[in-house]
């Protein structure tokens, strides 16, 4: 029976829907590490956690070797050591090489984690990317642009998303990033590439030891970067009824060529098997970019979404993935989608809502789960915004027409 450590930062709604699914697999003796106190473990699930150990810092690679270690000694050798955020792969993959735990290593998360590395392999296997580079002061940003060309794209080399994101079209946003606090140092260099002006997708992919077995993708309305320049837009996230469906289907090789060249000579490891999320880029002329990928699964709703299309609970498929390398791939039989609700205007809370009731009475059946904005809700700090609707229908221009019919009624305003 294999011993499964879960890293559980906070036990969150979120977060419990993995502990969860772990706790779900009858064959498998589940540990917990995070940094909450075992009494908020929720309930139901506290009976079938084996052991807990609390950290004051779950992205701490040596308090999770240390957590790791006692929980091998205490309840057994450990099997796989994970968690779901993007945050937490290269603190785990410490705390398996120093234990000798099978799974993505330093290597392999640096290859996904830092970005300006995660390029650099992509590129030297042809894999198609951007023009980039890790710049350590003004002077080689200015380089930079001086060779590519306004505009640029200016992020941390270990992102997250898109937060922290900046585009730069002129001197005068060159200067301002230094108001941003957004300058790169010796100390924190920063990624920066040519902005690439195209329709942004995912990719979704299960590897079992490094073969791809599973593909899903989707589509953002607009793209991430779009969003976080623009506070108030409401956005969405499509997943089409078509699994072959185009540009998709044309991007597979593309994608199998790059996680290769990620996972490079641990792909038939424990370490090749994962649930990918790779973010790309297809320019007007066809040709595609990868821009960014994930060793871990995807965020904005897309694991339900793949559930609903698919007609399974993603996030349980992934749990058994992870316990013992394998996966059952089932058909997509609908599509779905995600809107994002964000707020318009000044202030700190939420002063009003409008245009719910129209839009869940024109989703129909469609609307499959709503968080309405609340009056009196704080504002959110990140892009994901004040509420959120998830829909599914037959056919792909279905959910086009509902997403568009939610994101056009609903109205959120700050006060």
């Amino acid at each position: 029976m294999p011993h499964v450590v879960f890293v559980a930062p906070r036990f969150l709604d979120n977060t419990n829907r993995y502990v969860r699914a772990f706790a779900a697999l009858d064959d498998v003796t589940l540990s917990v590490i995070s940094a909450d106190p075992e009494s908020a473990i929720p309930a139901e699930i506290r009976p079938r956690v084996a052991a807990h150990y609390a950290v004051t810092d779950v992205l701490d690679g040596a308090q999770l070797t240390a957590a790791a270690g006692a929980l091998s000694r205490h309840v057994g050798r450990i099997d796989r050591l994970t968690g779901a955020l993007e945050q937490l792969q290269m603190p785990m993959a410490q705390a398996r090489e120093a234990l000798g735990i099978e799974g993505i290593n330093t290597a392999v998360a640096r290859n996904f984690r830092d970005k300006d590395r995660m390029k650099e392999v992509l590129r030297a296997h042809g894999v198609p990317v951007a023009r980039s580079a890790l710049v350590r002061s003004t002077r080689e940003l200015a380089l930079f642009v001086g060779h590519v060309g306004y505009p640029v794209i200016v992020k941390p080399q270990a992102g997250l998303g898109s937060r922290a994101t900046f585009r730069v079209e002129s001197s005068e946003d060159l200067a301002a990033l230094a108001a941003k606090g957004a300058m790169p140092t010796t100390a924190q260099p920063l990624q920066v590439e040519e902005f690439v002006r195209a329709r942004e997708h995912t990719c979704e992919t299960v590897t079992v030891r490094g073969v791809p077995v599973w593909r899903s993708g989707t589509r953002y309305f607009p793209t991430p970067l779009e969003v976080l320049e623009t506070p108030w837009v409401q956005y969405c996230v499509l997943l089409p009824r078509d699994a072959h469906e185009e540009p998709w289907a044309g991007f597979a090789p593309t994608n199998t060529a790059a996680l290769a060249a990620l996972f490079g000579e641990h792909a038939g490891s424990a370490a090749g098997t994962a649930l990918t999320h790779m973010e790309w880029f297809l320019r007007e002329d066809g040709t595609a970019l990868v821009n960014e990928v994930g060793a871990r699964p995807p965020g904005v709703h897309i694991m339900p979404l793949m559930g609903l299309a698919h007609e399974t609970d993603l996030v349980a498929d992934w749990a058994g993935l992870i316990a013992f390398d394998r996966f059952a791939p089932k058909p997509r039989r609908w599509a779905a989608g995600a809107a994002f609700f964000r707020g318009h205007g000044p202030g700190a809370r939420v002063a009003s809502v409008q245009g719910i009731d129209a839009a869940v009475a024109a989703a129909g059946d469609a609307l499959i789960e709503l968080r309405r904005p609340r009056v009196g809700q704080g504002r959110a700090e990140g892009y994901e915004g004040e509420g959120w609707a998830i829909v599914r229908h037959a056919t792909t221009e279905g959910v086009k027409r509902v997403l568009r019919s939610l994101i056009e009624h609903v109205q959120v305003r700050y006060g």
